[in-house]
């Protein structure tokens, strides 16, 4: 090999290590909160997710494969980039997971008013609908009511359940709750069932919403699919391929795989919706509290 095609190749190398610098400063990861329930959800800031790693390792088998077969070790880098980020730029954002959450969030307010409808004070109330919490909340409702038998404020453990779901409607179910900690009147019951209703209403707006913005992600699937299926039939094509074996050639194909990835990143912004900012939780009362974004 020579030191032209050395260097070819290590300029491919450093693009594609930018690439995919680029797509992962794009990609939104929520910090998870200080305290008992950060255990409960599986971190991404300590490393890859076993399926990543699982992808990634096949494409490293895979480059390994083609680089051996065609010479190109540049399959060395781009397939298991492509194995690991494909799915990730392809795949749906997190918005049909707050969906979950907040069917969750209705359902559980729903029961809530329900159990305070016979009699019970607020923090009974919580730890009894426990029972019935659905499962996409139910690790951080487990922490409130754990907090409460702990003997916490009640309102400062309504605020760390805020601060635990990181939602800004579940601010505002635990602005009510606390407001009703602080007071201790009635009608509280009345109040979660009207705001139950609220939420049944996001939802729809919501799942509305995002099946507008599913559009430009099956635009980009089909649009994928069909690129890789030409490109396999075009690697039988040995004349076709020819010129991308040489060192020139093979920047080429760099620069037009980073374009079509950079491509696929701005069809993936395109049906992100950015987060609503928060209102209540123990950083948001105290001055310099940031709040979400903290």
């Amino acid at each position: 090999m020579t030191s032209t095609t050395l260097i070819a190749l290590l300029a491919g190398l450093l693009l594609l290590g930018g690439l995919t610098g680029v797509v992962a400063g794009l990609r939104r990861t929520p910090v998870p909160p200080a305290g008992p329930a950060t255990a409960a959800r599986p971190s991404r800031l300590h490393g890859l997710t076993p399926r990543t790693r699982q992808l990634l390792l096949a494409g490293l088998v895979a480059g390994v494969v083609a680089a051996l077969v065609s010479g190109w070790l540049i399959a060395l880098i781009v397939l298991p980039v492509a194995f690991a980020g494909l799915p990730w730029l392809l795949s749906a954002p997190e918005t049909s997971l707050r969906i979950e959450r907040l069917e969750a969030m209705e359902e559980w307010t729903r029961s809530l008013a329900g159990v305070l409808t016979v009699g019970l004070s607020l923090e009974n109330a919580l730890i009894t609908a426990l029972r019935s919490t659905p499962p996409p909340i139910r690790a951080e409702v487990a922490t409130l009511v754990a907090r409460l038998n702990a003997r916490w404020p009640t309102d400062r453990a309504l605020r760390a359940f805020a601060d635990d779901m990181d939602d800004p409607t579940a601010d505002l179910i635990a602005m009510n709750l606390v407001l009703a900690a602080q007071r201790r009147g009635t009608g509280l019951a009345a109040v979660l069932e009207g705001l139950s209703e609220s939420v049944a209403a996001d939802v729809r707006s919501r799942r509305a919403v995002e099946a507008d913005r599913a559009k430009p992600r099956a635009t980009a699937r089909a649009i994928t699919v069909i690129t890789i299926g030409v490109l396999v039939l075009l690697t039988f094509n040995g004349s076709y391929i020819a010129p991308y074996g040489t060192a020139a050639g093979q920047l080429v194909l760099v620069l037009l795989l980073s374009l079509f990835v950079a491509t696929l990143v701005w069809l993936r912004s395109m049906a992100r919706g950015e987060p609503l900012p928060r209102i209540i939780g123990t950083g948001l009362d105290r001055p310099g509290g940031s709040g979400a974004g903290r």
